[in-house]
């Protein structure tokens, strides 16, 4: 009967430690640009940490936003940096660390009937996106696809409606390109769109181009890779045609590392110098709070810089299969040690595999 008794009080033991670990839970939300990234890091990850759960609920770069500044979330994606007021919102610029984990190309993706191949430049993307170009045969459009037969077809721009940082990249990138585009449109997670229709998410927008001849929208490469969507080729700053590929947007960031300073490691990559970069391109960034109070505990604090530094290390050789582009040497090299500063209630936080 002893042993009866024994042998319940250890089963009783091992189901209640095998409970506590299972508690150890991370939360984020923010960036759809990166979410297939994440969602595969979690599920790599998460085969040698079985006691850990991660859930990445995407939303858009504007969700994400909102929720690290409510403390909803223990961690944050995002494609654009957070602005003044935001910052001010979450407490100040000194209590947030922003960091990349990745590069990844918006691309102008397409619904031109027996058109295989169209080139864009910027000028031309905003004109489009401000209906100054409202049909495929446009004379703007037909100077830089010499020999192409563009048919006199309406043309339809797809736009987020939703806060997003795609739509911070791409605009940004326009209003660089074009000063109508900056005092009529400007530049922002979330701008009111002159012409178009818009849709929730990428998906919402390539739903659009996918069902509408004509209709033009800007989405990732990787959603448009993954979904078999056509995009152009953008005329880059050498005056070159650049269809994006994981290494021409990896281009765009070699020199990032020169800007990037502080706790806070955000710079542009669009528009970025070289013969063979792809003009489009960007950094997409986690946000967490220097001090991560806004954890639940210290163990958890510790899992989540744990899987950080995992994705910002092995997790790095997973970004190209899923058409990322992985951060330069001298990227993560600024990145790692920020990592390294991180705290819980002021007591250090040191990565595993941390040397």
């Amino acid at each position: 009967m002893k042993k009866l008794h024994l042998l319940a009080a250890v089963t009783a033991f091992l189901i209640s430690s095998s409970m506590a670990m299972a508690q150890v839970h991370l939360s984020g939300s923010g960036s759809t640009f990166v979410q297939p990234l994440y969602e595969r890091w979690v599920a790599e990850y998460q085969k040698t940490h079985p006691d850990l759960k991660i859930d990445y609920g995407g939303g858009g770069s504007g969700q994400g936003i909102k929720d690290i500044t409510a403390k909803v979330v223990d961690f944050a994606g995002t494609d654009a940096p957070m602005s003044a007021a935001e910052l001010t919102a979450a407490g100040g610029a000194d209590g947030i660390v922003e960091f990349p984990t990745c590069a990844g190309g918006v691309v102008p993706a397409y619904n031109v009937p027996n058109i295989s191949s169209i080139q864009f430049d910027g000028p031309v993307l905003a004109d489009i996106f401000m209906g100054k170009v409202a049909t495929w045969n446009d004379p703007e459009l037909t100077a830089l696809n010499p020999g192409v037969n563009l048919p006199n077809l309406p043309i339809t721009p797809a736009y987020r409606s939703d806060g997003s940082g795609t739509t911070f990249v791409f605009t940004s990138y326009l209003a660089g390109e074009s000063p109508d585009f900056k005092k009529a449109v400007g530049a922002s997670k979330q701008v009111q769109w002159p012409v178009g229709q818009g849709g929730k998410g990428t998906p919402g927008v390539a739903a659009i181009v996918g069902s509408t001849a004509g209709a033009i929208g800007y989405v990732e490469q990787n959603y448009a890779d993954e979904n078999k969507i056509q995009y152009g080729a953008v005329k880059n700053k050498a005056g070159n045609f650049i269809k994006a590929t994981t290494d021409a947007v990896s281009i765009a960031g070699v020199d990032a590392a020169k800007t990037l300073t502080g706790d806070r490691l955000t710079t542009n990559l669009w528009s970025q110098t070289g013969a063979k970069v792809y003009p489009i391109s960007a950094f997409t960034y986690i946000i967490i709070y220097k001090d991560l109070h806004n954890v639940k505990s210290q163990q958890q604090a510790q899992a989540l810089v744990d899987f950080l530094w995992w994705g910002l290390h092995d997790g790095q050789k997973l970004n190209a299969s899923l058409d990322y582009a992985p951060l330069d040497p001298a990227v993560a090299d600024k990145v790692n040690a920020v990592i390294k500063t991180l705290t819980y209630n002021g007591k250090p936080i040191i990565p595993a595999g941390a040397n």
